[in-house]
């Protein structure tokens, strides 16, 4: 997963850019960049780590300017060791570009090729974001003909970019002499949004993957970037922008909802606070016809992104709402972890059972979602060790049983839990006595009663339908080939036990 911001400011950013990003840091906890802008240079530093252990004072001295960018990441398969696949990403022709990319290319194999043997640009990583950028690059160079960048060029450029490339990208640049662009796939299908700050010397910007990262540094949520839309902000802090796609059309992850972003975010919209609160009424619903309620008596949360559905639920149901596990903070989200042995063990340090909540009495856990069922495993063990009688289990997702390809690192069915399995497997899988699964209709619908304008959703880790119609059973086939090869630097990686 990642997390990108930039900002056009009245003075120097390298502070705002790194508290940003701090707000961001759930979004990734293996790699932290900033660069910025200044008197026509860029200064970047980057390196592994989380944002509080990257940067020091001496590298924030090294970003002088009043604009710059700064992009989160969590580790890729194959990826983690490489400091060189951290963004921003530089390139030095056309013009200048500094870069950074939220999503996955379906088709950036086919691009890096042409990049190369049509564009004659050279790619040194095996980043998807790298690609983008130099394709990027290259349409700017054509819709400029060579001459001065202005704003026809380079929305002419998005438009190319648009038309050449295929799957989820949310993207920040910063081109040299011009200004900051940003720009969201047609589909939308990463989250990208605006918010602006008065002063006295003028009007500041920022953009940045979730609305917390605005509110949070003061600045005041202006609007979501729509599905194919290009937003400049010039040198003098003024901002326009297109529509670059011909048929855009909003269809958000609906995973961002479930589990990536924070509660606190608001998306296309919609509070994701306010969306998990309707999950947890939709999955009372379930519950209800499912289990019988009579034999619960607590509902419990796993923490953190599971809280406010777990809370609905129990107040819809009329069942005692407990806190079970406690969490501790200061070990890394699990689902960043190398392997599964590693995964496996940090649940326990990351989560310890309240015995007297758990002892002799049949408990319902809520989770956002089961993905690989490793941490579910554990934590019914953990329910059962501190005394449970009976463990039911209950997802606010529907059950994930197919490859996602736009940013989601799980490419093969064969990690997926619910792959080949029916519920009542899963339920014996994850040592449950009893398992309920939201329903993929009330999952969305629980986002389009915030917002009914959301006709669709990315929804194919659910349902295997593919948004950008570009992916057929030969990519599934060769995505699991190379599995456990060098992975595209810009995807998520979720499990269930979510960081908020």
């Amino acid at each position: 997963m990642c997390g990108i911001v930039g900002v056009a400011a009245t003075s120097p950013v390298n502070q705002l850019v790194y508290d940003s990003l701090l707000l961001l840091q759930h979004r990734g906890q293996d790699a932290a960049g900033i660069s910025t802008s200044h008197d026509q240079f860029f200064s970047m530093y980057k390196a592994h780590g989380l944002v509080r252990d990257v940067f020091r004072t001496r590298n924030m001295r090294s970003l002088p300017g009043n604009s710059g960018l700064g992009q989160v990441r969590y580790p890729t398969a194959g990826s983690s060791d490489s400091v060189d696949e951290a963004q921003p990403f530089y390139v030095n022709a056309p013009f200048g570009i500094m870069f950074v990319h939220n999503g996955n290319l379906t088709n950036w194999r086919q691009l890096r090729e042409e990049l190369f043997s049509v564009d004659r640009r050279h790619i040194n990583t095996n980043s998807d974001s790298e690609v983008l950028l130099n394709v990027f690059a290259h349409e700017l160079q054509q819709a400029s003909a060579g001459g001065s960048l202005d704003d026809d060029a380079v929305y002419r450029a998005i438009s190319a970019v648009h038309a050449r490339c295929r799957g989820a990208y949310a993207v920040i640049a910063q081109i040299a002499n011009f200004g900051m662009v940003a720009f969201r796939d047609p589909h939308g299908i990463r989250p990208l949004c605006i918010g602006t700050l008065e002063t006295e010397q003028g009007t500041e910007w920022m953009i940045a993957s979730e609305s917390v990262a605005l509110t949070g540094c003061g600045f005041s949520r202006l609007r979501d970037v729509e599905p194919g839309e290009a937003v400049i902000i010039d040198l003098e802090r003024n901002m326009r922008s297109r529509q670059c796609a011909q048929n855009p059309q909003l269809t958000p992850c609906v995973f961002e909802y479930v589990y990536f972003a924070r509660p606190d975010s608001f998306m296309d919209g919609v509070s994701v606070y306010d969306a998990r609160l309707h999950m947890g009424e939709y999955l009372g619903n379930n519950v209800a016809r499912s289990l019988r309620l009579g034999e619960i008596d607590v509902v419990m949360p796993i923490p953190d992104s599971a809280r406010p559905a777990a809370m609905q639920l129990a107040f819809k149901l009329d069942l005692a709402y407990r806190e079970g596990f406690i969490k501790n903070r200061y070990v890394g989200r699990t689902f960043i972890m190398p392997g599964q042995a590693v995964r496996k063990k940090s649940v326990r340090q990351k989560l310890s059972a309240i015995d007297m909540e758990f002892r002799g009495k049949n408990v319902l856990l809520v989770d956002d979602s089961i993905v690989r069922g490793t941490t579910s495993r554990e934590i019914v063990e953990m329910a059962r060790s501190a005394g449970a009688n009976k463990v039911f289990f209950a997802s606010a997702a529907p059950a994930v049983r197919f490859p996602n390809v736009y940013g989601i690192d799980m490419p093969t069915q064969g990690e997926l839990i619910a792959y080949g399995r029916d519920t009542d497997e899963i339920a014996r899988e994850i040592g449950a006595d009893g398992l309920v699964y939201q329903n993929l209709e009330d999952l969305e619908q629980s986002i389009r009663d915030l917002n009914p304008a959301m006709r669709q959703f990315e929804s194919s880790c659910f349902n295997g339908r593919y948004v950008t119609g570009d992916i057929d059973d030969a990519y599934l086939e060769a995505l699991q080939r190379t599995r456990g090869q060098r992975a595209p630097a810009g995807a998520m990686a979720p499990n269930n036990s979510n960081d908020d």
